[in-house]
């Protein structure tokens, strides 16, 4: 009898050993790659299409760089639709605890007063962190009549935070590092809610490791990838490395765009949880807003897609991308705008108003009309 209990002690206490050893490495196991066997391309019949409402903005020899960063900023547009952008938020600079966050390379908005900004710093090759702003709570404060007061959030006056400094804090969570590739593809899933990004590895810019996509799954709260979906995008010769830009519509459809080097492609399917779909569609643009493709985005409420490259973005209605395609000439907005800075993305809050982040001096600032 006695035998038999200290076996059962024995086991016991080794079942609660492993399970102590174990806890560790189930904690750290949060993020998960699902390989999806079958391709993610979709590829039907090609056409042009003549859209030359669009203009080829190229891009500038230097970057506009803000002299005064103390002010409030304005873009505008030069030529095509009329709108002009305005100083919302210039962002912090340094980062918490004087980390250099680096470039602002995407935004993506929730609808619901939260604005996420992927960084990545210049000496950390394809990495970087997504910064969270409580813009609801800052918007409250009054920081949009004071914007300098973000900028400097953490700047100590006198070797500490002031009350208004350590406030604003409270609305700002910055992200840990982890694989961002490029980083310019951050965007919010309308439908299910969730934040979305590709993670493009590359060599040098512009220049993928290898031909596997990989789009990765950002879990809000700690602001890191938690699973990713591997897949090759190829079909009858077309094979595509992945995206570099994202965006989605409110039924939950994910766009990008990409230049083989003959014309604008546009891409359009759905992110699951373990699989990804995407269809080339049909009309092949033959005119670019730009050098880069730097971003794209999509007005919630106008139902248009928006093609991003620096100071150049065109736009066209979504719906018309169904079935065969039914784009013309006409579907198309087109603006150049002025100065010329580097535009990184452009997000919704839910309003019709674009959010435009730029960088050189990095900021967020928000359409006067409309776009």
């Amino acid at each position: 009898m006695k035998l038999t209990r200290t076996l059962a002690c024995c086991g016991l206490f080794l079942a609660l050993t492993m399970i102590f050893f174990a806890a560790p490495s189930t904690a750290q196991a949060k993020f998960h790659i699902y390989h999806q066997r079958s391709s993610a391309l979709h590829k039907g019949s090609l056409r042009n299409l003549n859209n030359k409402k669009v203009h080829y903005v190229k891009v500038p020899k230097k970057y506009y760089h803000v002299a005064n960063t103390d002010v409030e900023h304005t873009i505008k547009s030069e030529r095509g639709k009329k709108v002009s952008f305005h100083t919302r938020y210039i962002l912090p600079l340094p980062g918490k605890n004087g980390q250099h966050w680096g470039n602002p390379q995407s935004i993506a908005m929730n609808g619901k007063g939260d604005m996420y900004i992927v960084y990545c710093p210049t000496d950390l090759h394809n990495k970087g962190r997504i910064v969270r702003f409580n813009i609801k709570k800052l918007d409250a404060m009054g920081i949009r009549l004071h914007p300098k007061e973000l900028r400097d959030a953490y700047h100590k006056r006198h070797g500490k935070y002031s009350k208004t400094q350590q406030k604003i804090h409270k609305y700002i969570k910055a992200g840990p590092i982890f694989t961002t590739g490029h980083g310019q593809s951050l965007a919010y899933n309308w439908k299910n809610h969730g934040l979305y990004m590709w993670r493009d590895v590359e060599k040098a810019p512009r220049v993928p490791i290898n031909n596997w996509g990989y789009i990765q799954h950002i879990k809000a709260s700690t602001l890191r990838p938690d699973f990713a979906i591997r897949f090759r995008l190829h079909s009858h010769g077309t094979s595509v490395p992945g995206g570099h830009d994202l965006t989605f519509d409110r039924s939950g459809n994910a766009y990008f765009w990409s230049f083989p080097g003959w014309g604008a492609y546009i891409f359009k399917g759905k992110i699951h949880h373990k699989s990804v779909h995407f269809r080339l569609t049909h009309q092949v643009l033959k005119h670019l807003p730009g050098t880069r493709i730097q971003s794209m985005g999509y007005n919630p409420v106008r139902k248009r897609l928006l093609m991003l490259s620096d100071a150049s973005i065109a736009s066209f209605p979504a719906k018309r991308l169904d079935g065969h395609g039914h784009l013309t000439n006409g579907s198309f907005e087109w603006t150049q705008f002025g100065p010329k800075r580097e535009f990184e993305g452009i997000a919704y809050d839910g309003s019709s108003r674009g959010n435009l982040l730029v960088n050189h001096c990095p900021e967020v600032l928000q359409a006067d009309r409309s776009y």
